[in-house]
């Protein structure tokens, strides 16, 4: 197996950010766990959901973090193929309606 910048074995350090601010680290892991409970949405659907920010935040961990648990959720790879292509649509919507900006601004430069 090649070495690659990201160490999946980091992964599973994750709980230790606690360590050099405990205060912090627990809440954001007691805010990060009521998020994904049950509520509105299904601990399937937000599993999904994570999926697809996992992959427009380019987030190596979170993605096989959130693989391994749509898998588990009985989410297929069709569903979550489909959700990643939701993400890179509004990804690169998001980055080109910033074009107005440029184009405002072009606009202003040559008035």
């Amino acid at each position: 197996m090649s070495k690659t910048y990201y160490d999946p074995a980091d992964l599973r350090k994750f709980g230790k950010i606690t360590e050099w601010s405990e205060e912090l680290g627990n809440k954001f892991f007691e805010y990060y766990g009521k998020v994904f409970e049950e509520g509105a949405l299904t601990a399937r659907e937000k599993s999904l959901i994570a999926l697809a920010v996992a992959h427009t935040e380019q987030c190596p961990y979170c993605i096989d973090a959130y693989t391994k648990d749509g898998l588990q959720r009985g989410v297929t790879k069709e569903e979550m193929m489909e959700a990643i292509h939701v993400g890179a649509a509004i990804k690169s919507g998001a980055t080109l309606v910033h074009g107005v900006q440029m184009m405002n601004k072009v606009n202003k430069l040559d008035g």
